[in-house]
């Protein structure tokens, strides 16, 4: 259960910070939820695409670990 809730955290990581990379990429003026970040464009597009990058680690780590439990 714990991989499980795991996967879908990392799965909603994911796409929320995916979706605002991909949306400061178009609009540079909207940054989402980091828009107290200090430093400009850059800091904000860094940070999205470590988060989305994150995002994608924890679910791919979280379906692995469930796999090898025998839940998928």
């Amino acid at each position: 259960m714990k991989y499980d809730v795991l996967q879908v955290l990392g799965m909603v990581m994911m796409v929320v910070c995916g979706q605002a990379l991909v949306r400061l990429l178009v609009d540079s003026g909207d940054r989402g939820l980091l828009d107290g970040l200090p430093g400009g464009f850059l800091p904000t597009l860094l940070a999205y695409a470590v988060l989305t990058a994150a995002g994608v680690l924890l679910t791919g780590w979280a379906h692995s670990r469930a796999k090898v439990l025998g839940r998928r």
